[in-house]
C-alpha cells in the first residue's frame, strides 16, 4: 500500500515528552496541551540529532518500570544533555539524569509507593519551587531506587522519607527532576508544578488552542491537497466525523463522504448519520447499504483481528466501488488519533501491537491514495473539543464510542 502520511502537526513550539516505558507517558502530554503547549511522545531511542531536528521548546522525561543498574534499562543519548534545551525528568526520568551525568543512584531501603510527603530542604534555593508552591506537599511516588548524590552543579531541594533527593536541579544547564509524580491529580500542586517548568523555565506559551488547530490543519489540507478531490469513509463515530467537518471546512465542495452502511451499526444509527451530514451540514454524501455482503464476507471467520482484517478490506472495497474506481480522487480521509498511532505500535516501532486498530492496520495492500489525517496528532478529548469548535451537533460529538467494525468485533465467535 503506498500511503504517504504528510506530517499534519507543525506547530510553532513543541514539548517531547520521551517515553521510557512510562504508565503515565500519554498522561503527561496531555497535561501539557491542557496547558495550551502541544506536546507528542517519542521514544528513548531518539538520538540528539534527531531530536534537534525537532526544534523542541522543552523535553519531559518520563518514569519508567526499570531501575536504571538493571542491564537493558533505557537510556537517553547523552549528547541531548548538551543540547541547552530545557529537560524535565520524572522519576525514573529523573534517575537516569543522575545517572547519566555522574551522580549516584541507589536502592532505597523499602521504596515509596503512593501519597508520601515532600518537604523542601532547609537553605534550598529553587528554581522550580517557587514561593508559590507550598514548603511542604503530598505528592504520588512509584520507585525503589532513589538519588542519593547529585551530579557537579546540580542540587537537591527538597526530600520525602525515602528519596533523600527527591528534587534535583541545575539551571545552568536548564535541567531539572523530580522523584515524584506532578502529572497525577493525587500530587498537590503537580499541574502548577509542572507549569512552572512549561511556562516560566522553558518559556513556552499558551498558544496551541483549538482555534489555531483549525486554522493549521485547513491551512496544511489546502496546501497538500490542492485542487484534488478528496472521499472520506464516515464510520458513524465522532473520529471520522470530526475529520469529515474539519476537511470540509478546508476545501467544501471538493470533498465526497461516502457511509457504507455495514449492517452492524446500532438501531437507527445510520439514519442519524445521513441526516445529520447529507441535510444538516451540506457535505456530498453516498449511502450505500452493503450490509448483507459484510455478514457474507464474516461467515466462518470467528478470530477477532481476522474479523477486523475482513471489514476493513471489504469496507474500502465498497468504497471503491461506489466512487467510480476512485478515479478522480486522490485522497482519502481517516479519523486516525494520536492513541490509535501509538496502539498500533505506529510511535517508534517497538511498542507491542496489542491488536491493529481498524484505522491503521486495515486498509489494503494494493491501495494508492494518500491518506489525509488531520487529527493524527490528536486525544479523543481534544477531537470532541475540535467537533464543538466546529458546530457538530452535540448528538455527534457525544456519541457513545463504537469501533468502525461495530457489531462485528463485539460479537464473540462468527457474526
Amino acid at each position: 500500500m503506498a500511503v504517504d502520511t504528510h506530517a499534519q502537526s507543525q506547530q510553532p513550539q513543541v514539548v517531547l515528552v520521551v517515553d521510557f516505558g512510562a504508565q503515565y507517558a500519554q498522561l503527561i502530554a496531555r497535561r501539557v496541551r491542557d496547558a495550551k503547549v502541544y506536546s507528542e511522545i517519542v521514544s528513548h531511542r531518539i538520538t540528539a540529532s534527531d531530536l534537534k531536528a525537532r526544534n523542541p521548546a522543552a523535553i519531559i522525561l518520563s518514569g519508567g518500570p526499570k531501575s536504571v543498574h538493571v542491564e537493558g534499562a533505557p537510556k537517553l543519548d547523552p549528547e541531548i544533555y548538551e543540547l541547552g534545551i530545557p529537560i524535565f525528568g520524572i522519576c525514573y526520568g529523573a534517575q537516569l539524569i543522575a545517572h547519566q551525568l555522574g551522580g549516584e543512584v541507589l536502592r532505597g531501603g523499602k521504596g515509596e509507593y503512593g501519597r508520601t510527603t515532600l518537604q523542601r530542604i532547609a537553605g534550598s534555593r529553587s528554581t522550580l519551587l517557587t514561593d508559590s508552591i507550598h514548603s511542604e506537599l503530598s505528592v504520588w511516588m512509584s520507585h525503589f531506587d532513589a538519588v542519593t548524590r547529585t551530579p557537579d552543579g546540580f542540587i537537591a531541594t527538597a526530600s520525602t522519607p525515602d528519596a533523600p533527593m527527591a528534587v534535583i536541579e541545575c539551571a545552568a544547564k536548564k535541567i531539572w527532576g523530580v522523584q515524584f509524580h506532578p502529572e497525577v491529580m493525587h500530587t498537590q500542586q503537580g499541574t502548577e508544578i509542572l507549569e512552572q517548568f512549561i511556562y516560566r523555565l522553558a518559556e513556552c506559551k499558551p498558544s496551541w488552542t483549538m482555534d489555531s488547530i483549525i486554522d493549521t490543519q485547513i491551512r496544511e489540507i489546502r496546501e497538500r491537497v490542492g485542487e484534488e478531490r478528496i472521499v472520506c469513509g464516515l464510520s458513524g463515530g465522532v473520529d471520522s466525523a470530526v475529520a469529515a467537518a474539519l476537511v470540509h471546512r478546508a476545501i467544501g465542495k471538493q470533498l465526497t463522504c461516502i457511509y457504507v452502511d455495514t449492517g452492524l451499526m446500532r438501531k437507527n444509527e445510520s439514519a442519524q448519520i445521513v441526516e445529520t451530514f447529507h441535510r444538516v451540514m451540506g457535505i456530498e454524501l453516498i449511502h450505500v447499504d452493503a450490509g448483507s455482503r459484510f455478514f457474507e464476507r464474516l461467515a466462518g471467520v470467528t478470530e477477532p483481528e481476522a474479523k477486523r482484517k475482513a471489514i476493513g478490506e471489504l469496507f474500502v472495497r465498497i468504497f471503491e466501488e461506489n466512487t467510480g474506481g476512485l478515479t478522480d480522487a486522490k485522497f482519502l480521509v481517516q479519523g486516525t488519533l494520536y492513541p490509535d498511532v501509538i496502539e498500533s505500535g505506529g510511535q517508534d516501532g517497538t511498542a507491542s501491537v496489542i491488536k491493529s486498530h481498524h484505522n491503521v492496520g486495515g486498509l489494503p495492500e494494493d491501495m494508492t491514495l494518500k491518506l489525509v489525517e488531520p487529527l493524527r496528532t490528536l486525544f479523543k478529548d481534544e477531537v470532541r473539543s475540535l467537533g464543538s469548535q466546529l458546530g457538530l451537533p452535540d448528538e455527534i460529538i457525544w456519541r457513545q464510542p463504537f469501533p468502525g467494525p461495530g457489531l462485528g468485533v463485539r460479537i464473540i465467535g462468527e457474526v
